[in-house]
This record gives structure tokens, sequence and C-alpha cells, in this order.
């Protein structure tokens, strides 16, 4: 079965207004800056609500099926949490539970799953563009949590909704996005979702973690920590993907630490009101001193690593409602 993909329209509200380009999400390079924008505005909505602990039935009677093929902490906990809070049912589905452990192709289990007639599902998975491929056998709205090294939409679009919930803009900021580009989805979304709303960004780690092409996605490029971090805004850690790479790209973590990790003796170099990002999870004393992680005794400038988990659910509620079909 194959399944026709036809652009939608819908607003805060569930009526007209609010143009999709399509019923999934499967990245933020689809997405036009009013649309990113748009998603922002009613997260910032959720998020007050959330706040006021007020009930929300917007998705009740809705199913969203969590298909995670990858180990997750915060994305599958607040997409969970992000679906009940909106009076969703929820199914939680990993690989060791499923028939695809017997076997059975991921076609097949997703038009079985298409047979039951689920409203939206939430993919991640360790290949790049198995979310597109799910959303080929289904008419539910897919969202894609994480793909490869290809894209991680929603968490980029909490990373925005935080900078700009304790900065007020995006735009004309300087964002730094440091360290395992090759293989991040994550940074392939921010670049996206800051460039898109005015940012400048400037992508920095060590050669062979700097693939071709990034400057097309609308990042500059530099191996060169120091002689950025003075300008930064927003200074963007990135975990080494150790997982993905059959040897490490570098001589040594201890190394990359030196040239990259975002250490104390490099504090002095940060703008006093720049913030410190991180997607998670950390690799405490590689592209972070734990200090610095635990913002103790509030050394130098801001980590808002909690502020980002914080902001996950509402971020993810703006994201299911918006795609759900009505």
């Amino acid at each position: 079965m194959t399944v026709k993909k036809t652009p939608r329209t819908l607003s805060a509200s569930g009526g007209g207004g609010f143009f999709l380009p399509r019923k999934d999400l499967l990245g933020l390079r689809d997405l036009s800056r009013g649309q990113i924008l748009h998603i922002l505005d009613r997260a910032l909505l959720y998020k007050k609500r959330l706040g006021e602990r007020r009930r929300n039935e917007e998705l009740r009677g809705k199913t969203v099926i969590n298909l995670f093929f990858e180990p997750s902490t915060r994305t599958r906990t607040s997409f969970e949490l992000a679906a009940k809070r909106l009076s969703a049912d929820v199914i939680n589905m990993s690989p060791q539970t499923s028939s695809l452990s017997k076997g059975e192709s991921l076609k097949d289990m997703v038009e079985n799953l298409e047979a039951m007639h689920p409203d939206l599902i939430v993919v991640r998975h360790a290949a790049s563009g198995v979310p597109g491929l799910v959303a080929h056998y289904t008419k539910a709205g897919v969202i894609n949590a994480g793909d490869g090294s290809h894209e991680h939409p929603t968490q980029a679009l909490l990373d925005l909704f935080t900078v700009r919930e304790i900065l007020g803009k995006i735009a004309g900021l300087k964002v730094l996005i440091v360290g395992d580009l090759a293989y991040s989805r994550v940074a392939r979304s921010n670049i996206y979702g800051f460039s898109k709303l005015g940012a400048k960004v400037t992508a920095i780690g060590p050669a062979t973690l700097l693939p071709p092409g990034l400057e097309r996605l609308g990042a500059s490029v530099s191996t060169d920590l120091n002689a950025h971090l003075p300008d930064a805004d927003v200074i963007m850690l990135l975990r080494i993907q150790r997982e993905r790479q059959e040897t490490l790209n570098f001589p040594s973590l201890s190394e990359y630490t030196r040239f990259y990790g975002l250490t104390k003796d490099r504090l002095p170099l940060l703008k006093k009101e720049a913030l410190i990002m991180h997607p998670g999870p950390i690799n405490r004393g590689v592209e972070i001193d734990p200090e610095i992680a635990d913002n103790v005794g509030g050394v130098g400038p801001r980590t808002v690593i909690l502020k980002q988990v914080e902001n996950a659910t509402a971020v993810r509620m703006a994201v299911l409602r918006l795609w759900c079909h009505s």
C-alpha cells in the first residue's frame, strides 16, 4: 500500500489558515520560517497551560504510537507525556516487543499498524530515512523523532523555543554548533531552524567531523573554537556519537576535549549572557566540564540544558496537535 502525501491546512484552533507541507514532520528542511514560528507560538500556549495545570482534551479519542528502534530517555518520555497531556491514547513499541524480532519486515509491520487506524506514529531509528519509509505505508501522520544522521526536528524546535524564551529573539544571534557534525541529526535540524529564523550559525569541530555540504545547509564552518567563543550568543555542544563510528575520527577523547570541549579555562572567553546548550545525553568531561553542565556556583554563562528538557513536552504537544489528522 502506498499513501499519497497531500498538503494540509491547519490553524492553532484546528480550522483553516496554517499550511503544512505534507502529512508528516520528517525534518525542518521542509518547513518555512512562518511555519516554524507558528509551532513555537503554539508551544508557548501549551507551556502556559502546563504551568496552570489546566486539563487539555484536544486529542481525546486519538491514538499515538511511539515506535522507537533506538534507546531514548528524553525524547520518548516527552513524546509520551505530550500525548497524554493532550488526552490521547498512547502505545509504546520497540523492536524487542514487536514481530520484527520474528523476522517480519518493516513494511508488513507498518501496514498492520495502519489496519488498526492510528492517528500519529512517532518514529526513531538508527538508519536515515526510516520515518519517511514508515510514512509511505500509512495514512497516519508520522513524526520523525530522530533518524540516523539525517534530522531530529522536534529537538531543534525545542532548542529554538528555549533560546527565544530566554533571549527574546533568534534573528541576529550568533550560534555555535560544536562537535560531531558528521554523525549528528540534531546539528542538521538546528542549522536549518536557526538559519531560517535569521541567526548566523557556525559549525565547529575537527576537520574529520565536518562533513562537506554544511554551507549549503546554512552554516559557516571552522575548526577554531576559541576564535568564535567571544562573539557567540549560543554555544550548542554535541555529543560524540561513538556508537556510529567504527573508530574515533580523532586521536583521543582527551585531545578532543583539549581543542573542542567547553572547559572551565574557556569560560573567560564567553559573554556573560551567552547560553550553553546540549541536546543530551552528555559525555561529562569530554564535550563539557561537569561543573559547567551543572552550573555549579553560577559558573560563568548560563547553562540551560535542563531548561531544554523542560520545554520538550510543550513543543512536542504543539507538534502532535498540529500534525494530528482532524
